[in-house]
């Protein structure tokens, strides 16, 4: 990523705030969101090819830490793996978590829903076996709402060409399929290795990018403030160093989600819902140092924002995108 990350910035002039900003007051920020659109369209034709050429692949894992773009990656992993003549059928691992009452419990007291075993792997694994073996079995679908795994008729039996797609944080550790050979599955890791620096000494950290992805998608689809998520991303950050970052390197490839328009995309959602943060909050802090990494940035205008492609990461946090999440 880091090899792929230095091409990418050989590419692009724009590679800091002061030369994006030149870019995006002179009307070339449709151009950069065009030109970045492109590489990652590139990179995923890439690992598509990837898993054509390696004969036996019946299982795609996706994993990686939050805000890094697994969804749409997933989505758009799938339309060109069509392309090259497979067929591909995404399951939620979602939808195989335990029922709410049986989930193990934290050093707290409270649902641990970041461990692997607040997934059923055992049943997971009996579904995989099974599909595998062409059978055909009815894939649960699990209720946020009442905390129970219900089945509502959703039957599903693989051919020859189908590859199955699942993506989620345990997507690459080997524990959550043990009965599936290694040569039947393809792993690939998701991540944002940021290519805007601020200045010759202060670059915009991975971190930095997701926690300001997740915190315009809290503010958009699921009605939290920047304060609530800037609250719980610590937990969040624990999470992903335990459950994820572990085992990247069981990852046959990976993929780099940043975006070389998303800083000054981002900033017309994120500055607003951090302003507002009162002083008196825990969050204040954190949220005074995204302000002043940001302050220097150009906004792109709300028309240049529009021209960002409907299958583009960025619409998983902004909305507007062309797949159902």
């Amino acid at each position: 990523m880091i090899k792929e990350m230095s091409m990418w910035r050989n590419i692009f002039r724009e590679n800091n705030v002061s030369s994006l900003n030149e870019a995006v007051a002179s009307g070339k920020a449709r151009y950069i969101v065009n030109l970045s659109e492109t590489l990652h369209d590139h990179r995923y034709a890439e690992i598509a090819n990837m898993i054509a050429s390696r004969k036996g692949v019946r299982i795609v894992l996706i994993a990686g830490p939050s805000s890094s773009g697994k969804t749409t990656s997933s989505k758009r992993l799938a339309l060109h793996m069509r392309v090259n003549g497979q067929n591909p059928i995404v399951i939620s691992l979602d939808d195989y978590f335990r029922n709410r009452v049986d989930t193990p419990l934290d050093e707290n007291g409270e649902y641990d829903f970041e461990c692997l075993e607040a997934l059923d792997v055992p049943f997971l694994n009996q579904q995989l076996e099974q599909l595998l073996a062409g059978e055909k079995v009815e894939i649960p679908k699990y209720d946020f709402a009442s905390g129970t795994r219900k089945f509502v008729g959703q039957f599903l039996q693989l051919t020859d060409n189908d590859v199955l797609i699942m993506e989620g944080i345990h997507g690459l550790n080997p524990a959550l399929t043990p009965q599936v050979p290694d040569e039947e599955k393809f792993k690939l890791y998701v991540s944002v290795l940021t290519p805007i620096s601020v200045d010759a000494e202060t670059k915009m950290s991975s971190r930095d990018y997701r926690l300001m992805r997740r915190m315009v998608r809290d503010n958009q689809f699921r009605g939290m403030s920047a304060e609530d998520t800037i609250l719980r991303w610590p937990s969040v950050g624990a999470g992903e160093e335990k459950h994820i970052l572990p085992y990247k390197k069981f990852a046959d490839a990976t993929f780099n989600s940043a975006l070389f328009y998303e800083i000054p995309m981002l900033k017309c959602y994120a500055e607003p819902l951090l302003q507002v943060i009162h002083s008196s909050s825990l969050a204040f802090g954190e949220a005074q140092r995204l302000l002043n990494l940001i302050r220097s940035v150009i906004s792109m205008t709300p028309l240049d924002v529009r021209h960002i492609p409907p299958t583009s990461i960025m619409r998983e946090f902004i909305g507007g995108s062309s797949f159902h999440y």
